[in-house]
């Protein structure tokens, strides 16, 4: 059974992954159509290039499915429970930056931080008779964010969707969603609370904790390390 390195199908990731590896000496491609989600690595035997979604890559590194995997860290740390018993943080890549905020409607000019969003959504709860919805994506992130702050009666409503719109639409009254310049938010009249940074993300190369390897699952992986710089 070969090492398998699950990377990025598409998109500026994927181009951005290949780029990354190239620099340093492995080659990542295609093989294949554009539409076939197969692909070679060159310069290291012993070594399977698995093309997936970004989001998809957490769960197959989790389950054993690939053994290394690039995607963001806000996916590693939003789709598996107590990650660090799974994966590993093997090196930072530089770009696929990303901040996960949260932001509140621009007319709520006294709410600056998580300590006013607090007053509010028990206000607001003693108002209407349920709790002020915060639409998002990140269900784990920012639920764990919100109790470290003592954040209290709100309650989380997926989006899987625009998440900037669904103030506008009159879905929740507040989001936690990844920005990297803001521009989305302020064009949706959303300002993010000054102390709403739940996480900053980038792109990094993972490893899964299984340590069901074979003596030439092991020795590929020592050797991709070496060419790619890391330590392992």
């Amino acid at each position: 059974m070969s090492l398998k390195l699950g990377v990025p199908s598409k998109g500026r990731l994927m181009d951005k992954t290949f780029a990354w590896f190239a620099d340093r000496g492995v080659a990542l491609r295609r093989t294949g159509s554009d539409r076939e989600y197969a692909g070679a690595v060159d310069g290291v035997d012993g070594v399977d290039l698995v093309l997936l979604s970004a989001g998809e890559i957490p769960r197959e590194l989790a389950a054993g499915r690939i053994h290394m995997g690039v995607t963001g860290t806000d996916m590693v740390r939003e789709r598996i429970a107590d990650w660090q018993d799974h994966v590993r943080e093997l090196a930072p890549m530089g770009f696929g930056h990303a901040d996960l905020v949260i932001a509140v409607p621009d007319f709520w000019v006294d709410v600056d931080g998580l300590d006013d969003l607090d007053a509010v959504a028990a206000a607001f709860r003693r108002e209407h008779g349920f709790r002020l919805r915060i639409a998002t994506k990140y269900h784990r992130l920012v639920r764990e964010f919100l109790r470290e702050a003592g954040v209290a009666d709100y309650q989380l409503v997926d989006s899987q969707g625009a998440t900037e719109g669904t103030v506008k639409n009159l879905t929740a009254e507040a989001i936690a969603d990844i920005t990297s310049t803001g521009e989305t938010l302020r064009a949706n009249h959303l300002r993010i609370l000054s102390d709403g940074l739940v996480h900053q993300s980038q792109a990094t190369l993972f490893r899964g904790r299984r340590d069901n390897w074979s003596d030439e699952m092991r020795s590929s992986y020592t050797a991709l390390m070496a060419a790619l710089g890391q330590d392992g």
